[in-house]
């Protein structure tokens, strides 16, 4: 069931972020209808279209918004991805839906925000994430900042801020009857992510060097290395006690080495410790550090994780029409998410509004008119 059981979207198919939001939604319960595009429908293998019925439909045939104003009217909350502006030229944006009904949570999802010298720019998760100060931080020292995939950006400040944004004004529309609008930006989200790194730099506990600090690579106990057979493992072992342990499990004599926050030392000490790595393989140091707090775990390609016992015993993955992908998360004690067994596609349009308040023959008449395929 979901603890958002109850809880109806209609989601305006675009780009990653905002997918991913109503993913989050379907996964905790919701029931989410997609619009697709007529010229650029979304797969159903796609894991961000997974949990919910989908229809398409030309919102630019005369029909189009219309369709999309009375889904509006029995839904909770509706999402879209369009640059600003786009959704009002189209007939339906905050005010159109709106109108029909205030009790709906209008979700916006956007790089730049709703407003701002850039608002009306094209950009990309590399371009916030940039322009937001998470990107220079990122990177060894002495070379260029690294992108992190699109996960900063796209997915952790867009659209799993959208979704907590949406969960928030739900929370509140209990107390005031009212829908409101959200404006989620990418751009917003990735800074927020920064805010324990802001108080690092204020308290004097952050270099503005790259690839120097205690948590980007800087510290020889807190980055990852090559093993014998070419692949790596990761080390986190911040704490003396930890460390100590990685020293043990390693081969290292503490008495040998510069001391562990002994910074002038870390050189010397990253090559003992890369040393001593490099004579084995990958997962005979995972059999070596198991069972301790060495903080020492192999560095696994998506497909492996999957297949790690802990990952197992938490089915911590699920196969959803062939695909191997992440399960829902978080877990709930009373009312655990699930992927819904409606897949996208798998549908009708028919059978979808009818669960929307369509009749079968005004469903057909659209059909006709090529509004809806």
């Amino acid at each position: 069931m979901g603890p958002l059981h109850g809880v109806r979207v209609v989601e305006i198919a675009s780009a990653a972020p905002a997918p991913f939001a109503c993913m989050v939604l379907a996964d905790l319960g919701a029931e989410v209808l997609r619009v697709d595009r007529a010229t650029r429908p979304r797969p159903a293998t796609d894991p961000l279209a997974r949990g919910r019925r989908s229809i398409t439909v030309d919102l630019k045939a005369p029909e189009g918004p219309a369709i999309v104003r009375r889904l509006a009217e029995r839904a909770d909350v509706l999402v879209e991805g369009f640059r600003p502006g786009v959704a009002e030229r189209l007939g339906i944006g905050p005010e159109d839906c709106r109108s029909v009904n205030p009790r709906l949570i209008y979700g916006r999802m956007t790089g730049w925000g709703q407003a701002g010298p850039l608002a009306d720019r094209a950009g990309h998760d590399i371009n916030y994430i940039s322009l937001a100060g998470v990107l220079e931080p990122i990177g060894r020292a002495g070379e260029p900042p690294v992108a992190p995939l699109n996960l900063v950006g796209d997915f952790g400040g867009g659209g799993l801020l959208l979704a907590l944004g949406i969960v928030a004004a739900l929370h509140e529309r209990n107390t005031s009857g009212e829908g409101q609008v959200i404006d989620a930006a990418m751009v917003d989200g990735a800074a927020l992510l920064t805010a324990w790194m802001h108080g690092q730099r204020a308290a004097g506990d952050w270099s503005p060097e790259r690839g120097a600090n205690l948590l980007d690579g800087g510290a020889p106990f807190y980055d990852t290395y090559e093993t014998a057979d070419g692949k790596y493992v990761s080390v986190g072992a911040l704490e003396r006690r930890f460390y100590a342990q990685l020293l043990q499990g390693l081969g290292l004599d503490a008495a040998r080495l510069p001391a562990q926050y002994d910074q002038p030392g870390w050189p010397r000490l990253r090559s003992e410790i890369a040393g001593a790595f490099r004579s084995r393989t990958r997962d005979e140091w995972e059999k070596i550090f198991a069972g301790t707090d060495a903080c020492v775990t192999p560095v696994l390609t998506p497909e492996e994780a999957a297949r790690h016992p802990h990952i197992q015993a938490r089915s911590g993955f699920v196969e959803v029409g062939g695909i191997l992908q992440p399960a829902p998360a978080p877990r709930f004690s009373r009312t655990p998410g699930a992927v819904a067994e409606r897949g996208a596609g798998t549908e009708s349009a028919a059978a979808a509004l009818a669960q929307w308040g369509f009749t079968a023959d005004e469903v057909s008449e659209l059909n006709e008119k090529g509004a809806v395929a």
